[in-house]
């Protein structure tokens, strides 16, 4: 199997751009000493992108509001908070979503 210089060149550099943006700050902000309230500010990043993230997923569909009624995505949901609330497992409330958002396929 021979591979040819222009695919190799495509695939590192894919690469390349994919890892440097996500290891270039982790670098950086390692070897800096960051003030509290930046530490704290910066722990609330992740948990804005994913609400973020979530927040489009349910109520929108494509670029457009999606009608609260009806909805499976934000009907799922709530299946999936409870069991997060009582048992704060991420897995757990992973698969409490996808049966709910099952079961509601399956019978809608």
């Amino acid at each position: 199997m021979e591979i040819r210089a222009e695919v190799l060149l495509i695939v590192l550099g894919s690469a390349l751009v994919t890892l440097v943006p996500r290891v270039l700050p982790l670098v950086v902000l390692s070897r800096l000493d960051l003030p509290d309230w930046m530490k704290a500010w910066l722990s609330y990043v992740p948990v804005s992108i994913l609400g973020a993230l979530l927040a489009s997923e349910l109520f929108l569909q494509g670029s457009r509001l999606a009608p609260l009624g009806g909805n499976l995505s934000l009907a799922a949901i709530i299946p999936a908070i409870a069991f997060a609330w009582v048992y704060r497992s991420i897995i757990g409330s992973v698969l409490a979503g996808v049966a709910a958002m099952a079961l509601l396929r399956a019978f809608a």
